[in-house]
């Protein structure tokens, strides 16, 4: 095993496998650490790379870093040779994130003396520049993503956001990967380094430079460059996917990103059928799981629900975070379980926190990788039943047709 990828989120995992693929690399995707009965000792012998998907972006510092550390563990045990800790390609984290935590414990699990924080991801518009994170060439703390309602991204400086959590300093490197001064100030201490990565030249520039490190962290950008360089190989595998079918398809929405509401937009102006769960409604009793289910079952072609709004009317609820949080992860994932029940064989969720909970529900374990849908947004497809075509979509990527695109060619 040449890459052993450890992501806090499926959709992050997903990301992480499409682009090792991409690079060359034949990848196994597992949600959770591995146990003999869902990964065969023959598949395992086929990857180069196993990415293990953790629901940690947001857990506690201590919890975090116990479910990495294990997981690094079975990775080393099963023959990984390098290792990627793969966050949000927009850092998703408060001073009181996990990220910080999550890479000390790395280095020192490793025993590397520094590694590199690359969040970057230029395919879409996640870059560095001057150690500051832009989001399609505007600042992380002056973007959309200011105003995330779990996350809010008030810093754009990933040295801050780090040193909030850090027990390391972390040094912005610009395009200057020499670090033998650093290394000799620093004697045994850990440090991390912050380069510039505008651009996909930069990413293999970086990937040169550093290809003999143990430990990686990042976005899923630098993935590709990884694969590209550790295999000689620029040809991605043939799909799993089967070919696209006239299928009933179900599109979950549970991300308030911007281009998740526009992806919403796009869908409903099509005449598609549509239904809006409120969440102080679904608390209340005045709407109900049933209500959805009947809404699905009568409906053909492709259905979308979704919880989705903008951030004026997330703050108007009458109840806790906490509590519409759980209701509408416990809710959509019910609602991809009824479906995959009965015999929709197309699923499509949109955001990081319900594609956890969808997947936690429905069970499955360990998923081949077909094609993409977008740039790090693949079919997954259950190894134990590949006529099930799963698309997890982090709420920022995608164009704004991608329901309607990606249904029609999974």
């Amino acid at each position: 095993m040449i890459i052993g990828c450890i992501a806090d989120d499926f959709t992050g995992a997903g990301d992480a496998a499409s682009f090792m693929e991409k690079g060359g690399l034949r990848v196994i995707l597992s949600n959770g650490i591995p146990d003999s009965k869902s990964l065969k000792e023959e598949e395992l012998e086929r990857a180069d790379a196993v990415v293990i998907a953790l629901k940690s972006r947001a857990l506690e510092a201590e919890t975090a870093v116990a479910a990495v550390l294990e997981a690094a563990e079975w990775l080393k045990a099963h023959g990984a040779e390098r290792y990627y800790i793969k966050y949000c390609s927009t850092f998703d984290s408060t001073k009181d994130g996990n990220i910080g935590p999550v890479c000390d414990a790395m280095l020192q699990w490793t025993g590397e003396a520094y590694t590199v924080l690359c969040p970057s991801l230029p395919i879409n518009g996640r870059t560095v520049k001057d150690g500051c994170l832009y989001v399609k060439r505007v600042p992380l703390a002056e973007s959309h993503m200011r105003y995330h309602p779990l996350n809010p991204m008030t810093d754009s400086r990933i040295k801050n956001l780090m040193d909030a959590q850090s027990r390391y300093p972390s040094f912005e490197t610009g395009k200057n990967y020499d670090v033998e001064e650093l290394l000799r100030e620093r004697k045994e201490q850990h440090f991390y380094l912050i380069p510039d990565y505008e651009t996909e030249k930069d990413g293999e520039a970086i990937a040169e430079a550093f290809k003999d490190s143990r430990l990686f962290t990042g976005g899923s950008g630098l993935l590709e460059a990884l694969a590209r360089l550790y295999t000689g190989s620029g040809s991605a595998h043939e799909p799993h996917a089967p070919e696209s079918t006239d299928e009933k398809a179900l599109i979950l929405a549970g991300s308030c990103s911007k281009a998740t509401l526009d992806q919403i937009t796009a869908f409903r102006q099509t005449g598609r059928p549509s239904y809006k769960i409120e969440p102080d409604q679904l608390l209340e009793g005045k709407q109900s799981l049933d209500e959805l289910k009947h809404f699905i079952k009568r409906t053909d072609g492709t259905v979308l629900i979704y919880s989705s709004d903008t951030t004026e009317h997330i703050k108007d609820y009458s109840h806790s975070q906490r509590e519409i949080s759980e209701i509408l992860e416990q809710t959509l994932s019910d609602l991809a379980l009824y479906a995959a029940e009965n015999g929709i064989n197309k699923l499509v969720v949109a955001g990081g926190e319900t594609s956890g909970a969808v997947m936690l529900k429905l069970g499955h374990r360990i998923f081949h990788i077909g094609k993409s849908m977008a740039p790090g947004v693949p079919v997954l497809l259950p190894v134990n039943r590949p006529k099930l075509r799963i698309v997890l979509k982090s709420g920022n990527f995608g164009g704004q047709n991608f329901f309607v695109e990606a249904v029609s060619r999974m």
